[in-house]
């Protein structure tokens, strides 16, 4: 009888701790701390996906854009896409002599990034188009496609694929898993960012919006290629991120993540759509785990943003307090 009862109770504890290990693996946002944040989120999906809900949603309408660089990776002490800026202006210096004199180039050659940053508008378009034009498309795409598979943050000695946000990669899937078609909508380079956010975010380039550069049709040793042109063709950045919503989705959105003030449009667009709605802002709160910065930051500046979300109540992603995890590899 004894041996009966030892046996049925170890079952019942084996049964019991396996339950709970599938319910773990089976938690979609298992990165995320309990609480009003991440119950929201998860109210949200419930609402629109619910077949009899008032507040139901078709899976064509159900559009979720989210901002790239500081909402779904790191972006500190400055944008990622301009250290791919620096490499190639670095690369492509033996081209150019008169770089050795002429700013902002003279400044990046001598390691003087922070002044060649603070020359202004001006002078950081003049890097990023150097480093991203006068060759074909192709070759740009092998170019940055080499670069992301090597380069790493001077900071942290990681690869910079590896500095995304493991609770926003959950919360894409999470979507996804829910109907919803996951859209970047970013200021940063559009064949830049195909290269590499199918592998690593879920996303692919038909998704991806973002800025873009004017192109020019040649043949090139019998083939049709498209030459990338030292010029903005489109600036996927504040008011240009509810234009690129148009001209590339063709859907309002019912789901915007964005981080900075010049995501605000994009969020004020969303939000002024019908039916329910999920706006949030991921909010940097968390020095010792990845960075602490908002109103006062140059890279990833944000103010009226932080005041219009509280006005509007939109949801505020407090990465100390919301989050288990930042990267995959904590």
């Amino acid at each position: 009888m004894k041996g009966n009862l030892f046996v049925t109770l170890t079952l019942v504890f084996v049964l019991f701790f396996a339950s709970l290990a599938v319910a773990q693996d089976t938690d979609p946002l298992s990165s995320w701390n309990q609480g009003e944040t991440r119950q929201s989120i998860i109210e949200f999906v419930d609402r629109v996906t619910e077949k009899g809900s008032p507040d139901f949603v078709p899976c064509p309408e159900r559009i979720a854009v989210f901002d790239n660089d500081g909402t779904l990776w790191s972006e500190q002490p400055m944008y990622f896409q301009f250290y791919f800026a620096i490499d190639r202006i670095k690369a492509l210096a033996p081209n150019h002599p008169e770089w050795k004199t002429e700013e902002p180039f003279a400044s990046i050659l001598k390691g003087r990034v922070k002044q060649a940053m603070t020359s202004g508008r001006k002078a950081i378009s003049k890097i990023l188009l150097e480093s991203a034009s006068g060759m074909s498309t192709v070759k740009f795409k092998q170019i940055v496609q080499d670069w992301i598979t090597t380069a790493r943050h001077p900071e942290t000695g990681r690869h910079f694929t590896e500095m995304v946000y493991q609770p926003m990669l959950e919360l894409l899937s999470f979507l996804r898993a829910n109907g919803f078609k996951t859209y970047i909508v970013s200021g940063g380079g559009l064949v830049f960012m195909r290269q590499w956010t199918d592998e690593v975010y879920g996303i692919p380039p038909e998704q991806v919006v973002g800025t873009s550069l004017k192109t020019r049709f040649e043949m090139e040793d019998g083939r049709a290629v498209l030459m990338r042109l030292p010029e903005f063709h489109f600036l996927n950045n504040g008011a240009g991120k509810p234009k690129g919503i148009n001209l590339h989705i063709g859907h309002r959105p019912i789901v915007a993540f964005g981080n900075s003030d010049g995501d605000l449009e994009m969020l004020e667009y969303t939000d002024c759509g019908n039916g329910p709605r999920l706006i949030a802002y991921v909010r940097h709160t968390d020095a010792k785990r990845e960075w602490d910065y908002d109103r006062d930051s140059r890279i990833g500046h944000l103010d009226k943003g932080l005041d219009r979300a509280k006005e509007k109540g939109w949801t505020i992603v407090d990465m100390k307090k919301d989050w288990k995890v930042i990267h995959p590899y904590d």
